[in-house]
Formats: structure tokens, sequence, C-alpha cells
């Protein structure tokens, strides 16, 4: 049976960001999301879009109810569905919606074909991180893989190098720089099991979209070292164009490094919605009008930027 959009908005027009994890087979993207649920302080949903099971560390674990899990530090619904209509339907069902939603993509999916799920009722998109091993990028693979990995990279907002502690340290540097030719100016997250700072992928995403006291929902800079949290002023009502020329100056107002990520709330001066969060993930702005329950108060424009390679 074909999906069908909703005619309601669930949770009274609340809308959560998702997050979509992919990379090819065995690079280690559910390592990834359980970095994600160790600091998670607030209900997350994870679905995993292919056949298979959710592999929540068990360290994480506090108990289970039917398809919730519940964690240490919050719960999280579990569900593995290979269909994203349907996934998003269960989420939908909930009476009370999770503050993120989390999918693990399969290994061979293509992450640009999912994103439009993310207008979805009761959605938005936050980014797509791709987790990429060492090997994936230093190893001669057959040219369909090679083709395939790099189109997953291409999509990405956020990279995870991952498998470092297993790979030598002219290895690491040729992937470094791969992903530097591949994806310029996106940042990168590296290290294997152990030697990355626990947690820098969730902070780095700053799980939880709409925040009571914050529309933007931005974390102060405790994000990994390289990283840094600024602060841009927003004076008054913007127009789209007053938007765009704020978000295209960016780069001028950091010289020697790349902005990676940016969030904001703002009154608008047009249209029908009186605020709009601003999102910068990588190369993509979003500029979302917020429904009359999400409005709060405007933010000024936090930005985070890494050292340009």
């Amino acid at each position: 049976m074909p999906y069908r959009e909703p005619e309601f908005l669930p949770w009274d027009g609340r809308r959560v960001p998702i997050t979509f994890v992919g990379g090819y087979l065995g690079a280690g993207k559910t390592t990834a999301i359980n970095e994600v649920l160790a600091v998670a302080d607030r209900p997350i949903a994870v679905v995993v879009n292919d056949a298979g099971v959710i592999n929540v560390d068990a360290a994480l674990i506090r108990g289970c109810d039917g398809d919730a899990i519940e964690l240490t530090d919050g719960c999280v619904c579990c569900e593995s569905i290979d269909d994203m209509g349907g996934a998003l339907d269960t989420i939908r069902a909930r009476p009370e919606p999770p503050d993120h939603l989390v999918s693990e993509l399969s290994g061979v999916a293509e992450p640009v074909n999912v994103l439009p799920w993310a207008r979805s009722a009761g959605f938005l998109l936050d980014g797509v991180v791709i987790v990429v091993a060492v090997d994936q990028l230093v190893d001669d693979l057959p040219d369909w893989v090679r083709v395939h990995v790099e189109a997953q990279i291409a999509a990405a907002d956020l990279l995870v190098l991952s498998k470092t502690d297993l790979a030598t340290a002219d290895d690491v540097r040729t992937a470094r720089d791969r992903l530097a030719a591949l994806t310029p100016g996106v940042p990168v997250i590296a290290g294997g099991l152990g030697e990355r700072e626990l947690g820098a992928l969730g902070r780095f995403l700053s799980l939880g979209g709409h925040r009571d006291a914050d529309a933007a929902g931005v974390r102060g800079p405790t994000l990994v070292d390289l990283h840094e949290a600024h602060t841009v002023a927003v004076d008054g009502p913007q127009r789209r164009i007053d938007i765009e020329a704020l978000v295209a100056a960016l780069p001028r107002r950091f010289p020697g490094r790349t902005v990676a990520r940016a969030k904001g709330g703002v009154a608008l001066a047009e249209g029908d919605a009186p605020s709009a969060l601003i999102q910068v993930v990588g190369s993509r702005t979003e500029v979302t009008p917020l429904f009359e329950n999400e409005q709060r108060p405007p933010t000024d424009l936090v930005v985070i930027t890494v050292a340009a390679s």
C-alpha cells in the first residue's frame, strides 16, 4: 500500500528533528548511535531502516516495555522497520513526541533518497551523519563499492572517521586527505572505539531541536577539541533575504575557520509565521517557520566552527 501523508499534525504541531546516520556496511554506525545514547539526557527515538535488530549498549539499558527501551538517562523507542513511512507512523502514534529521532540507514542506502521524509508531518531535518571506516578509504575497493561509498560521503553534514585505532598513522592521514578532497569543509570526528571523546557525536548534533529555554536547542561549547562556539547577534525581524545575507556572510566573520553548524531563532518580517528556526548544517541552510506552540523568544545565532584544513 502506498504511503499517505497524515492529514493532521501530531503533538499539536510540534516537530521532532531527525538525524540520519548512514555509511557503508561495517563502518560502525551502531557504535556511533550508542555514543549518542550514552550522553542523552532526554527521550530519543531510534529507528533502523532495515531488517535486523538495534544493538543498544547493554550498559545503557535500565529496562524494557514493549517497543520502548528505558535508558539510564531517558527513554528510547526502538523500532526495526524496513519502511521509513511505517517507522514515522509508529513514532507519530506515541502520545508524547521524543526530543529527537535518530534513523540508522541501511549500509547500502543512499541518504539523498530519504531526506524527503524529514519534511513529513511532525518532523524536520537536523542533519546527515556518515560513518566511514579508514579501510573503506584506503583499500582497493570494487568500483561499484567505491562509487557507493563516495556518494554516501557526498551527502554528509558531519563525517565520523571510524576504526582509526585499527589503522596505521599513514592510512589515517590518507583517509583524512581523501575526505577533505571529497567533501571540502565538512567537519570530521575521528577515532576508534575508546579513542574518540565519549559523546562527541551526540554533543555536536545538539540533540533536541526545540527546548523550553532555547528555540535553537544549541548547547554551549562542550564539543570536541578543534571546534569553537560563537554567537552572532540577530537584530530585529528578518526578511528571507536578510537571513540569506546573514548566513552568506558567516565565513567572512571567522577567517581561517569553516562554519560547520549554526542555529538560532529569529523573528520574521514577512510570511504567515511570526518566527522561524535557522539551521546551517554543513553546506545546507534551512529556515523553518515555527508553529504557534513552537514559538520562543528570538535568539542570537550560535555558530560552531572548525579549523579550516
